[in-house]
């Protein structure tokens, strides 16, 4: 198989990004394959990164899970910058993280503040936060 016909990072940052959706809103594989017309395989497929999301399906996923085209796309510099990471098709994503029920409370809530400034201050708490966390992690 050519390197071409391999998941990309960026198939497998939408396919997590989809996961995450898909469970934010509880729906099982086989709830969201119904909405879509799919099997729960390939909407499976999709989450691992292992089938590409075509530009319609992923504009059609979008509707289906009430979320704008780009929210699929969200953290795609950083995960990009990661080292390259291949997928067999039983295996889990790359890098990013699972999610967890408490994970996933705080991005719905993160995304209900519609004030952009409050949500930049927010998120750079939060990255502070994180970089403390890591640094005493060292003592």
């Amino acid at each position: 198989m050519s390197d071409s016909k391999l998941p990309s990072k960026i198939d497998q940052l939408v396919g997590q990004r989809l996961r995450w959706r898909r469970r934010e809103l509880r729906l099982t594989q086989e709830q969201l394959g119904e909405k879509l017309s799919l099997t729960f395989q390939q909407v499976q497929k999709y989450e691992k990164g292992i089938n590409r999301i075509s530009a319609g399906r992923l504009y059609e996923l979008s509707t289906v899970l009430d979320v704008p085209v780009l929210y699929f796309y969200d953290g795609a510099e950083d995960y990009l910058s990661l080292p390259n990471t291949h997928l067999a098709e039983d295996s889990e994503p790359g890098p990013l993280p699972q999610m967890d029920h408490e994970a996933m409370e705080l991005i719905s809530a993160f995304q209900k503040i519609d004030d952009e400034i409050l949500r930049k201050s927010f998120l750079a708490t939060i990255k502070a936060a994180a970089r403390a966390g890591n640094n005493n992690d060292d003592d």
